[in-house]
C-alpha cells in the first residue's frame, strides 16, 4: 500500500473510534486471527460466552450478531472498514452486550482496521500461505497477521490474554508478546483425541469434551476456544456443555440433510491445507468432490496444488466455477486440472456441478462442496455478482434427485 493510502486508512481508523467515543474500551473484545478456523473459533467462543451468561456480539464472515439480533454477513468481508467496526462496538454497547467476538484478518490489518480497537484477548489459530499476491510475500502476510498481536500489546485493558496454537511454528512470537497472560494450546499433546466425519473428542482440564463437528480441525478450533474461556475464568463444565451443543456452523463442514442416504457437506475450504483437512475428516468414505479454486486474479499458485489435493484424496473430482472475477473460468479450471492425478469432470456451471455430484452419490458416500461456504454471491466480470448459496442449491438439487427416484 502506498504512503498516501496508508495515511488515509490509518487516520480513518482513529477518526471512526473518535466519532463513536472509543466503544471498544467499554466492552470485552476478543479477536481471532489466523489463516484457517477464524469464523468457527469465533462461533465456538461465542457459544461458550453465552452459556456462561454473557450477552454477546459477533462479527465474522458468516454473520453479524448484536445481542438477540443476527443476520448473514453479505459484505464478503469479515473485517469491514469505513467506521463499520466502531459502529458495531457502539451498537453492541447500546444493545446491552458485555462481550464482542470478532474475526480479524490480514487484509483488514493492511488497512489499519485493527487500530483503535482495545483488545482484551486474541486467539491465533495457524498460518498457511494465503493472499501472497496481495501482500507481496509470505513474510509480509505473516507480519500483517502479527500486527494484530501488536495491537493487543498496545491495548490499555487491564488483563490481556494471548492464546496461540503451539503446534504452529508461527505461534512463538505471539506467545512472547508483552501481555499479562500467554497460553499455548496443542492438540498434538493430547494423545487421546480422535475425530471423524461424525464428530470427535479431546481432553481439557482432565475432562473429555465431545463435539458434533467433524475432523481434527474442529477439535483444534474447540481447543482454542476452550483455552481462551478457561483464561477468562469460565468453568470446564460450562465449556464442555457449550461446545457439545453446537451441531453446525454455517458453511464450515456444514452437513446438508434433506432426506438423502449419503452425506452432502458445504465447506469454505479455500487453501490446500483446509481442503486436505476436510478430506481427512472423511477418510474411509467414498468422496465425490466439487471444487473450483481461488478467486480470479489472486493466489494463482494454489490452483494446481488444490487440484493435486483433490486428485489424491477424492474418488470423483468435479471442477467448476467459483469466483472468476475478470478471469475466464475455463482458464482457472485448466490451471487446477494441471495438478490432478486423476481424470476429472468439468462442469463450469456451479449448480449443474453440484447436481452432478449428487446424482453420482450412492448410500454412504460423501459429496464435498468446497470453496464458497456462506459466500452470498459468485463474483464475475466487471463487478457483477450472482446471488448464491451453496447450501440452498445443494438442498434444491437433493430434492430434485429424490423426486426423480420416486417417479
Amino acid at each position: 500500500m502506498n504512503g498516501i493510502k496508508s495515511i488515509y486508512h490509518f487516520v480513518l481508523a482513529y477518526l471512526g473510534a473518535f466519532i463513536y467515543r472509543y466503544p471498544s474500551e467499554r466492552i470485552l473484545v476478543i479477536g481471532v486471527t489466523g489463516t484457517k478456523g477464524k469464523s468457527s473459533t469465533t462461533e465456538m467462543v461465542n457459544a461458550i460466552l453465552e452459556e456462561a451468561g454473557y450477552k454477546t456480539a459477533v462479527l465474522n464472515s458468516i454473520r453479524i450478531k448484536v445481542g438477540d439480533e443476527t443476520s448473514p454477513n453479505k459484505m464478503r468481508m469479515s473485517m469491514p472498514g469505513r467506521f463499520y467496526l466502531q459502529s458495531f462496538f457502539d451498537r453492541a454497547l447500546k444493545a446491552g452486550c458485555n462481550a464482542a467476538v470478532i474475526e480479524m484478518t490480514s487484509e483488514g490489518a493492511r488497512q489499519y482496521r485493527h487500530r483503535a480497537i482495545s483488545l482484551d484477548a486474541l486467539i491465533f489459530t495457524n498460518l498457511a500461505p494465503e493472499h501472497i499476491e496481495s501482500h507481496g510475500s509470505l513474510r509480509a502476510y505473516s507480519d500483517a497477521k502479527f500486527s494484530i498481536g501488536k495491537q493487543l500489546a498496545r491495548s490499555k485493558k487491564q488483563f490481556r490474554i494471548m492464546v496461540a496454537n503451539a503446534d504452529d511454528p508461527e505461534s512463538a512470537r505471539y506467545l512472547h508478546l508483552p501481555v499479562e497472560k500467554t497460553l499455548g494450546y496443542s492438540l498434538k499433546d493430547d494423545k487421546s483425541h480422535a475425530a471423524d466425519e461424525k464428530g470427535g473428542h479431546f481432553r481439557f482440564n482432565d475432562t473429555q469434551i465431545s463435539i458434533k463437528l467433524p475432523g481434527n480441525f474442529s477439535l483444534e478450533n474447540a481447543l482454542a476456544a476452550a483455552t481462551l474461556a478457561d483464561a477468562l475464568g469460565i468453568g470446564t463444565p460450562t465449556i464442555s456443555r457449550a461446545l457439545g451443543k453446537i451441531s453446525l456452523i454455517p458453511g464450515r463442514a456444514e452437513k446438508i440433510d434433506a432426506g438423502q442416504a449419503f452425506s452432502v457437506v458445504v465447506d469454505y475450504a479455500h487453501t490446500p491445507e483446509s481442503l486436505q483437512a476436510l478430506y481427512d475428516a472423511y477418510r474411509g468414505v467414498r468422496k465425490i468432490c466439487v471444487l473450483g479454486a481461488t478467486g480470479g486474479g489472486r493466489d494463482r499458485w494454489k490452483r494446481p496444488v488444490m487440484g493435486k489435493v483433490a486428485g489424491d484424496n477424492c474418488d470423483v473430482v468435479i471442477l467448476t466455477n467459483e469466483d472468476p472475477y475478470d478471469e475466464d473460468p475455463q482458464e482457472i479450471i485448466k490451471e487446477v486440472a494441471k495438478g490432478l492425478t486423476r481424470k476429472a469432470e468439468v462442469v463450469v456451471d456451479r449448480r449443474q456441478a453440484i447436481a452432478r455430484g449428487i446424482s453420482l452419490a450412492l448410500p454412504g458416500d460423501a459429496v464435498l462442496i468446497t470453496g464458497k461456504g456462506t459466500d452470498p454471491t459468485i463474483q464475475g466480470p466487471h463487478h457483477s455478482a450472482l446471488p448464491w448459496s451453496d447450501a440452498q442449491v445443494a438442498r434444491e438439487e437433493i430434492a430434485k434427485a429424490l423426486q426423480l427416484k420416486k417417479v
